[in-house]
């Protein structure tokens, strides 16, 4: 049985990187372009591990934009998805890197904004089996507001597996933070796999106690939550149970994808099985499933740069993955 596209819907940017560490924005003189976005990362990581993913998105007519679908069709071998946007440049951000690995983002938004209910017809998503839904910037205004908002519910309904994760990014929220928690929690509603960050959990939930978190995102409408934990690993629920499924050791560089290779590598994983909404229920191989998708996004952190890292995985992911 040939394997179904995994279709992933969101922001694709261009990232500047600050490669002098520990720098300000304000200080810094040297910037390494990356593709970026998310969602982007996601769809890289599956074929990256040899699965099958298409991007659904808009850039700018103009060179950063060419280099984005360039890169996008070097990683998935189709870059029909991926709208040219002439009255719009492509989205940028500035990200600046600390000795820790964790990172801060300034962004300059595009073309990515712009993605309307008419361009997500049925024909881009209808040979997709599982559809991923990354919201760093989607849920901030209309037209992808509406667009995606609608969208994520009439796949639902189509029957399609709905992955989403919410990448709350304090920066772009400022004094809007309810808005962000009302939108989020239309999409959780809709979702077969919720992954969130331990702040996200909080943030969303209202709970500072995670088990108690995640129990509110199940009431929600979330049938499976993985909440990242970083070094400490995932934890991981399906409504009926839970634990933390440990990380392995590595020496981080750059957080920058870590979590966006961890969706991807479960979501490659999830669509090996004829029915992903049913593996949910096995909770010993979602387990395993979570465990491949920890060593994944652990090794995206040795590497700076989130499509470097991702391109970076080994062979060996793949035979682990499959």
């Amino acid at each position: 049985m040939n394997e179904p596209t995994i279709l992933c819907i969101g922001e694709l940017l261009i990232d500047f990187f600050c490669t002098d560490i520990d720098t300000d924005l304000t200080k810094g003189q040297h910037f390494s372009k990356q593709a970026g976005g998310a969602p982007a990362n996601v769809c890289a990581t599956i074929t990256t591990l040899g699965g099958k993913a298409r991007f659904l998105s808009k850039v700018g007519n103009d060179p950063f934009g060419h280099f984005l679908k360039q890169t996008m069709m070097d990683l998935t071998m189709d870059d029909s998805s991926i709208i040219v946007d002439g009255n719009h440049p492509t989205t940028i951000a500035f990200v600046s890197l600390k000795k820790d690995g964790e990172r801060d983002f300034v962004f300059n938004r595009g073309a990515d904004a712009h993605l309307t209910e008419e361009e997500l017809n049925e024909s881009r998503w209808r040979d997709s089996s599982i559809i991923h839904f990354g919201s760093a910037t989607a849920l901030l205004d209309d037209p992808l507001q509406s667009a995606y908002l609608t969208f994520i519910q009439t796949v639902r309904e189509g029957g399609r597996f709905v992955s989403f994760d919410p990448n709350f990014r304090s920066d772009l929220w400022k004094g809007r933070k309810r808005d962000f928690i009302q939108l989020a929690e239309k999409c959780i509603s809709q979702a077969d796999f919720l992954k969130v960050s331990a702040e996200e959990c909080k943030l969303i939930s209202a709970f500072s106690n995670l088990t108690a978190g995640v129990d509110c995102l199940h009431r929600m409408g979330a049938r499976a939550v993985a909440v990242t934990l970083g070094k400490d690993g995932t934890l991981i629920s399906n409504g009926k149970q839970s634990a933390v499924v440990p990380s392995i050791p590595v020496h981080s560089i750059d957080s920058t994808g870590a979590g966006d290779a961890f969706v991807g590598a479960t979501l490659h994983q999830f669509n090996q099985h004829q029915n992903p909404h049913n593996l949910l229920d096995d909770f010993e191989q979602l387990k395993k499933v979570i465990s491949n998708s920890n060593e994944v996004g652990a090794e995206v952190c040795t590497k700076i740069g989130a499509i470097s890292g991702i391109m970076g995985l080994g062979d060996r992911h793949r035979v682990t993955l499959r």
